[in-house]
């Protein structure tokens, strides 16, 4: 067995109801004045203050930051700073999805650290520390409250991640009564995404060892046996329940080894297209597998029945063919598109797309194929006509 590193949260709570009880978190950290970082929209849907209420109940002083958006601009990221410097905040909690998380994560590490914003991208960037952390995910998707890593825009198509174990949080909070109700499309498109975490994850070149193939294996199965049920009863909290645990299993799996060519060809369709990061890699994911076989067809065939949730008999490459007609199904079955064409993007674009994607080298060198510039436009293209 060869030697690795396996680095995750130092606390995960996990239980239905949990978030109630972030006052006592916030305590055990030493936190007297957090800051809320979560998004307009939980607002309104009335998620945001009951737990804030909560932590002023508790004595806490609160200050609510609640601009965050869908990929998150570094204009919300210093304007979070700017008021949370204001106030005099001691510690940082997120209420939401991957955005949120992201933005507290780096929020954070600003506010704790003397560097700026621009010196932190990249792996390893981060020199100081960071206020206390606190993450809760609202959504069973990015799995960022297991990840070292927040991706911030940086441009009008472009991207940059801070990857570095410092923003790992001191808690993870999953309560899943959070997550009741989460409208059925975002619920379809960030539980493809945990899915993808998860496989990826599973066959990535670089870092892969046994604990993260465990959890790969763990989360795939309860992500792909409850999907379907979470996406048409968004209040079975059951179902809810291991999707949200999935996740979070499918973060801690890909933290410790890396993404690879989904994410790779997704990130364009985000920055020129602006699709949601899950539907992104909905609608690349069975190509890549497709194009991925020719290698890693033993690792698919191991996943196929976690994925189908039956036995599946044949050839690795057979299996494989089977997991991606089943991928396809359940995207189908889901209600996402199944092609590039249905999403919107246009043909004379992929080449472009594909140039995009050549860019993201930190991704493409954990695929178990290497990818070359036609190679990504063939998946692209693969992609765009696929039949479901």
């Amino acid at each position: 067995m060869d030697a690795f590193t396996f680095t995750t949260v130092p606390q995960l709570v996990f239980a239905p109801g949990a978030a109630r009880e972030l006052a006592v978190h916030c305590r055990a950290l030493g936190v007297a004045r957090p800051l809320l970082v979560t998004d307009p929209g939980l607002v309104g849907l009335g998620l945001v203050p009951p737990l804030e209420a909560l932590l002023s109940g508790d004595g806490l002083v609160v200050t609510r930051f609640a601009e965050v958006c869908e990929d998150p601009p570094e204009a919300v990221v210093l304007a979070c700073v700017e008021q949370a410097r204001a106030a005099g905040v001691d510690g940082v909690i997120a209420v939401g999805g991957g955005s949120s998380m992201d933005t507290a994560k780096v929020v954070a590490v600003l506010l704790g650290g003397d560097q700026g914003l621009a010196e932190l991208y990249g792996v390893d960037q981060v020199r100081g520390g960071r206020l206390p952390l606190l993450l809760v995910p609202t959504t069973a998707g990015t799995g960022s409250e297991a990840t070292p890593v927040a991706v911030i825009t940086t441009g009008e198509t472009t991207k940059a991640g801070v990857s570095s174990s410092v923003l790992l949080p001191d808690r993870a909070i999953l309560d899943p009564a959070l997550t009741l109700g989460l409208p059925p499309r975002v619920t379809a498109m960030t539980g493809i995404d945990a899915m993808v975490h998860a496989i990826e994850a599973y066959t990535s070149r670089h870092r892969k060892n046994p604990v993260s193939d465990h959890l790969a294996r763990s989360a795939l199965k309860l992500l792909a046996g409850n999907l379907r049920t979470a996406v048409l009863d968004g209040d079975n909290l059951e179902a809810r329940s291991a999707m949200l645990l999935g996740a979070f299993q499918a973060g801690q799996a890909f933290a410790n080894a890396p993404v690879a060519a989904v994410h790779a060809l997704a990130y364009p369709l985000g920055g020129h297209y602006h699709i949601p990061h899950g539907l992104s890699n909905s609608l690349v994911l069975p190509s890549v597998l497709a194009f991925n076989a020719p290698v890693a067809a033993p690792l698919y065939a191991e996943l196929a029945p976690l994925v189908l949730g039956r036995p599946v008999e044949g050839s690795p490459e057979a299996v494989t063919e089977i997991l991606v007609a089943g991928l396809r199904q359940l995207i189908a079955d889901v209600s996402l598109p199944a092609t590039l064409a249905e999403a919107g993007v246009s043909a004379d674009d992929l080449p472009m797309l594909a140039d995009d994607a050549m860019l993201q080298q930190r991704l493409l060198v954990n695929n178990p194929r290497e990818v070359a510039r036609e190679d990504a436009l063939a998946i692209y293209r693969a992609a765009h006509g696929a039949a479901a």
